[in-house]
């Protein structure tokens, strides 16, 4: 990945290989947006207060151009699946990789048309 990533931990000590996860799912990203400028992903455990099952949240911020960020974030679910960290790194970076397909498709049909005349010109 040629763009600066930088993988962050709340909550829980740093873990070399979700750190080795994380880069993997990034690098795919460039395959569907090449002009990423960064890139920050988030791994964060609850806290330990909470009684039932462990959720991490992961959240990434993707550098894009003519727009400051996409940003991706699980907070708000409770998905159970998110239990185990290596599924909530998958799935947030299903929907990074939508994100930016999308946002690529917008690009592509901006560059393809042409701004209407300017009516005071």
């Amino acid at each position: 990945m040629d763009i600066p990533l930088q993988v962050s931990f709340r909550n829980m000590e740093p873990s070399p290989a979700i750190e080795t996860r994380v880069r993997e799912k990034a690098s795919r990203l460039e395959k569907y947006f090449h002009h990423l400028t960064s890139c920050r992903v988030m791994v964060e455990a609850p806290h330990r207060h909470h009684h039932k099952g462990k959720i991490y949240h992961i959240s990434i911020e993707m550098g894009v151009p003519r727009k400051s960020e996409l940003v991706v974030s699980n907070e708000r679910e409770e998905n159970h699946a998110h239990e185990d960290v290596y599924i909530a790194i998958r799935d947030a970076f299903k929907t990074a990789e939508r994100q930016l397909r999308d946002y690529s498709g917008q690009m592509e049909g901006k560059k393809g048309r042409h701004l209407p005349p300017d009516p005071g010109a």
